[in-house]
């Protein structure tokens, strides 16, 4: 007797199935949002894809995103959806939008506009605020059909503020009463399908008044107490955002946490310009956890975290001048109206020329690690690709040529300035980090950075760049950095019910064309809440993206398909050799 007709067969495909296993060719059986077989499939499916000369992947879940506030107010968790992205974990960094309560709606807004660079505008016209407390708050996120699945972190900054109002805000310390009743919010949120909780405790997030994130100085107790509710709870992860400013005694803080909760706890890391090998220590020092049974690891990733500097995004080189100042507000055809007028470029380049700029942009001049990203972009150019050497080549002032380029496309253009994992000028460190056992993939911060970052395509540069393109050094097996976005992501956060292609495993799926992948370059658009700009990125290659089954694209155009769902806490393995 044969097996019930398949819901959806994709066959003949080049499957590289999460486990690190080079490449096979199989079929893949899917029914009622579940794989039933990978191998051989004699059944005809009632829908079937020709994979031949395709790349066949689990989706990719990305664990460090920021669509908490998207997510409440649109179907389509782009970028990411573009880029193979299948599950989304949000709440990272501390900062989120519940618990809260009515009158402190503009605070939490003030908090993700200054950390996150999400407009406050956007914000205030798209969130529904039908929420107060955490549970609430994934009501109101599971009542809308998504094109992928969502998972929602716990963030301290709104649990502190929600506790102790204004003494959060003040950054004064928790008294056990605050800590108890975090702990039992923390524990109401684990119950309630929480992933997890994240903080942060770094000086470089700042509210848009430029105070400090309510969460800096939260002490131990505080943090262990929350860390304890997990505990108690069964479950959720830490995440962590630091500066490592006490050093050895932090680290001693974050491990004491793990030890005592018996929770996996992440950190955020980079190769900072200002101390370059600071990440060998952090490596180094989880290196000694993992020696002692503790589930540390770092979240890496694997091209530059750079800013997009142009007219229409947040920054440009000449933001900080005094004669750029009365443009500011101006639409873009405006700018470039003003900006082509001859005595405004050279008011512009005079206050340069004459160090007459604000402090805390004047790195933005530095054009010695300034770049033309390109199309498609590539994102670990040479020092001799810089703009400051191209200028010289063309024998011009570099802040002339800059300023020209930003010109370009009518104001469109945006330029590239790579601040984190650029120290060295290649992305060696990258490389390094990436390769360790005890980090992974994480930090492309999907639906944040609307103007000045643009990394949600992670995952389709990791493929192109580290596993097809690169020249400037070693690159990488495609089984290994499928791994590295699908199952080792999805075990980082507990969801042990995806990232892999398997009987048993949900039918979370890419089909792609691996030789014509292409990313392109970011570009703005106007389409959030109250007409905001935002910096998205396409991608070309992507032939089919599937989640529980069903087809959510078709060579990057969306089917109509919104399987996605808010995924409550983690799942476990399934059981070998489940199926429908």
């Amino acid at each position: 007797m044969s097996d019930p007709t398949p819901d959806l067969v994709i066959r003949n495909g080049n499957v590289v199935d999460g486990t690190g296993a080079p490449p096979f060719p199989a079929d893949v059986a899917i029914t009622n949002g579940i794989i039933t077989r990978v191998g051989e499939v004699p059944e005809r499916g009632a829908e079937e894809i020709d994979a031949r000369g395709l790349l066949v992947t689990p989706g990719f879940v990305d664990i460090h995103t920021h669509y908490d506030g998207q997510a409440t107010w649109d179907e389509r968790m782009t970028p990411s959806s573009w880029h193979g992205v299948t599950t989304a974990v949000m709440g990272n960094c501390g900062v989120g939008f519940a618990p809260c309560r009515p009158e402190d709606h503009e605070t939490l807004v003030k908090l993700m506009e200054g950390v996150e660079d999400i407009p406050g505008v956007v914000l205030s016209e798209g969130l529904s605020w039908d929420w107060e407390t955490f549970p609430e708050f994934l009501q109101s996120i599971e009542a809308r059909p998504k094109d992928i699945d969502v998972a929602a972190q716990l963030p301290h900054g709104p649990l502190r503020v929600y506790v102790m109002g204004e003494r959060a805000a003040n950054l004064e310390a928790a008294t056990p009463e605050d800590i108890e009743q975090m702990a039992t919010l923390a524990r109401e949120a684990i119950a309630a399908g929480a992933l997890g909780f994240s903080t942060s405790r770094t000086l470089n997030h700042r509210t848009s008044e430029g105070k400090p994130t309510p969460t800096l100085k939260a002490a131990k107790d505080e943090l262990l107490g929350i860390a304890l509710a997990l505990r108690d709870a069964e479950g959720g992860v830490l995440q962590f955002v630091t500066d490592f400013k006490e050093g050895p005694v932090e680290m001693a803080l974050l491990e004491d946490l793990c030890r005592q909760s018996g929770r996996p706890l992440s950190v955020s890391l980079a190769q900072a310009e200002r101390v370059p090998d600071h990440w060998r220590g952090v490596l180094e020092w989880l290196r000694n956890g993992a020696n002692q049974g503790l589930p540390m690891c770092a979240q890496v990733a694997g091209r530059p975290v750079g800013l997009m500097l142009g007219l229409e995004a947040t920054l440009n080189p000449f933001i900080g001048c005094p004669s750029y100042r009365p443009l500011n507000g101006l639409t873009r055809e405006e700018k470039v109206a003003a900006l082509r007028q001859p005595e405004t470029r050279e008011a512009i380049l005079t206050d340069v020329r004459e160090g007459r700029v604000a402090p805390g942009i004047q790195a933005l001049l530095d054009l010695e690690k300034t770049f033309l990203l390109g199309d498609p972009p590539d994102y670990e150019q040479p020092a001799e690709q810089s703009l400051a050497a191209r200028a010289r080549r063309a024998d011009q002032d570099p802040h002339a040529f800059a300023y020209d380029r930003l010109l370009d496309d009518e104001g469109r253009a945006l330029l590239y300035f790579p601040f984190l994992n650029y120290a060295e000028g290649s992305l060696d460190p990258s490389f390094e980090m990436m390769n360790d056992a005890n980090t992974v993939l994480g930090l492309g911060d999907g639906g944040a950075h609307l103007g000045t970052i643009c990394d949600a395509s992670f995952s389709t540069h990791m493929l192109t760049h580290w596993t097809r393109d690169r020249t400037r050094g070693p690159k990488l097996p495609i089984e290994t950095v499928v791994q590295w976005h699908t199952r080792d992501t999805a075990r980082a956060v507990g969801l042990l019910d995806r990232g892999l292609l398997a009987p048993g495993y949900k039918a979370d799926v890419n089909v792609i064309d691996y030789e014509g992948l292409t990313l392109r370059a970011p570009r703005m658009v106007r389409d959030l809440p109250a007409d905001g700009r935002r910096l998205v990125q396409d991608a070309e290659g992507y032939r089919y993206a599937i989640v529980s089954g069903e087809i959510t694209y078709r060579d990057g155009k969306p089917t109509g398909a919104l399987p996605g769902r808010l995924v409550r806490g983690a799942k476990p393995e399934p059981t070998k050799g489940a199926s429908a």
